[in-house]
Formats: structure tokens, sequence, C-alpha cells
């Protein structure tokens, strides 16, 4: 089979369409002909060095996947060949066959294109698991960063279906309009002073909930930020791992300072993960509430010019490899 595979951490051209092995599945696991994966920051901090996968887990990128299962391993049940499914994956998606435990399996949304869906596992999962972890609830408000973005675009939708009053901060004034179409409520240029201007839109009270892809650089701001039992939870490390936390401000507002990796859980924590998206978020796609959002599309074998797009910051919604 092809897949995409890096010789050495660095830039874009490290990166090849090479011929490999095709992947052989465990007990408990399954074979699946790829046809499209998504591509997360997750995969350019890979290829840069920065994210390896977890032990035994392959090399080759992609953490998100749509496909065809073309072989059962030993004991999995519920599942047979032909079936096209999606998959979470903690690597190997950006191949032409990758292997994925059986319980790491997503039903298809019914009603929803399944290309649309491929860029929708890994995103939903991160949301749904972080927004359950810090109990984000109806008529609360979250400020959710980089909202353009995969993750972000779907937050904004997820949280207004919740109830909750939706902040957001994005790159450009055509990004902020692309949110407030999602249903964004208030929104911000990142490249401004935003401190302020999220703690007028909520009279001086303050957010509930903070979902942060930034990490270091907006520690010190999103505590701030915080109302009264105030919860930030990190989900990336984009701007930097060792910032400054002010614990007297945490303190005063009752704070909790959280941070969650979706690709280093364990399988049985990954397994119903992937239960609460079908539970919570395919419902919302398939009546409409949620949509899929903007999507870019690129031939797998071209994949260095996705990540280009995805470094550069032009994109809105989601990027997504297909075979």
């Amino acid at each position: 089979m092809h897949a995409i595979t890096v010789d050495e951490p660095g830039g874009v051209d490290v990166m090849s369409w090479a011929e490999v092995p095709i992947p052989d599945p465990g007990p408990g696991e399954v074979l699946v002909r790829t046809q499209a994966a998504g591509v997360n920051r997750g995969d350019v901090l890979q290829r840069q060095g920065h994210y390896p996968p977890p032990a035994g887990i392959t090399d080759i990128m992609g953490m998100e996947a749509l496909g065809v299962i073309e072989k059962l391993g030993d004991g999995v049940e519920g599942h047979q060949v032909g079936e096209q499914v999606l998959a979470l994956v903690s690597g190997g998606a950006y191949a032409e066959f990758f292997v994925v435990p059986a319980g790491q399996l997503l039903k298809l949304p019914a009603g929803i294109d399944p290309l649309a869906a491929a860029g929708l596992v890994e995103v939903a999962a991160t949301v749904v698991s972080n927004f359950d972890r810090v109990h984000l609830s109806a008529g609360e408000t979250v400020l959710v960063h980089g909202g353009a973005g995969g993750i972000g675009t779907l937050a904004i939708q997820y949280a207004k279906a919740l109830g909750a009053h939706v902040i957001v901060t994005a790159g450009s004034a055509k990004k902020l309009a692309y949110c407030r179409k999602l249903g964004a409520d208030e929104g911000f240029d990142y490249h401004d002073d935003w401190e302020p201007q999220v703690m007028m839109a909520t009279q001086d009270r303050g957010v509930d909930v903070i979902l942060d892809i930034v990490g270091a650089k907006y520690l010190e701001a999103n505590v701030r930020c915080l109302a009264d039992d105030g919860r930030l939870v990190i989900i990336g490390m984009q701007k930097g791992t060792k910032g400054t936390l002010n614990i007297a401000v945490l303190l005063n507002k009752r704070g909790t300072v959280t941070a969650t990796s979706l690709r280093f859980r364990s399988l049985a924590s990954k397994a119903a993960i992937c239960r609460r998206v079908e539970e919570a978020i395919w419902p919302l796609l398939s009546s409409g509430a949620i949509k899929p959002g903007n999507q870019t599309q690129v031939p797998m074998a071209h994949a260095s010019k996705a990540h280009e797009l995805l470094e550069s910051g032009d994109n809105t919604g989601k990027i997504i490899l297909v075979v």
C-alpha cells in the first residue's frame, strides 16, 4: 500500500507518498481500506517532531478516517467485511489501509455525506469529552478560542445545542462572520486585545467555561476571564507549553484549570468517547442542529499541501485527505 511517510521531523518537504507494508489486524482490531482522513493540528505537530504517537502505534500520521472494513481480527463481533465505518485512531490514517481497535469504530450519522463526516470524528470526540469534563450546561457562557477551525466550528454548534451563550476568538473579520453564521453570539479578533472585550461582553462577570487550543500564551488571560467557579480546559499547545499562573486569581475565583489529550487515553476510554459521540453528536448532525461546516478536500498523495494550508491559518472548517 501507499502511505504518507516522514523520514525525519521537519517542514512539509519531509512528507512522501511511499510504499509500505499493509498492516495486519490483531485480536480485537479491524483492517480498514481508507476512503478519507481528517487533517488535524496534532498531525502537524507530529510531523515537526513535537507530538510522537503512543508506544506501539505506527508513526504514520492521521487520527480520524472514513473507510470500508477489509478484514476482521480475532474476536471482533458486531462488524463485517465491506461495512463503511468512521474511525478514531491513534495514528495510521494517512494511508491506503489502517488498523483500528473495533471499539473505536463509529457508525455513520444518518443523512450526512460520509466524506463530510470523515472530518468530524476527532473534533466531535474532543468537543464532547471536554464539555462533559467541565460540565458545560444551559445558561452558561463559553469562550471558544480558534472558533473558525475544525474543533471551534463544532464546539460553537454543540454549545448552542446545549443552551450556552458562545463567545469566540478568530483571526479575521471573515472568520468571525463565519463563526456568527454557525451560532456564535460574540466574536473578537485574537490579533487585538481580546481579554477586555470578553470582560465587557460579559459585563465584567467573566465566562463559565473556556475551551483553549492555544496553551501557554493565553493562560494568564484565560484565568482572568473566568467567572466565579469557572473552568478552563486546555486542549492544545499552539503557542507554548510553559506559562505563568497567578494562583491568587484562580483561588479567588474558585476556578479550575484542566488539560486533556485524546490520543493517549486508554482503549476503553476512547471506545466510551466514541459511543458518546454517537449518542450526543450524531443525532444533532442528522437533525440539522449541527452542520458539518466548511470542508476543503485534498488528494492524500498531496498531504503536504493540506499541511501548508492548515499552517497558513487561511482555512476555515476542516481539511480532508481523499484517497
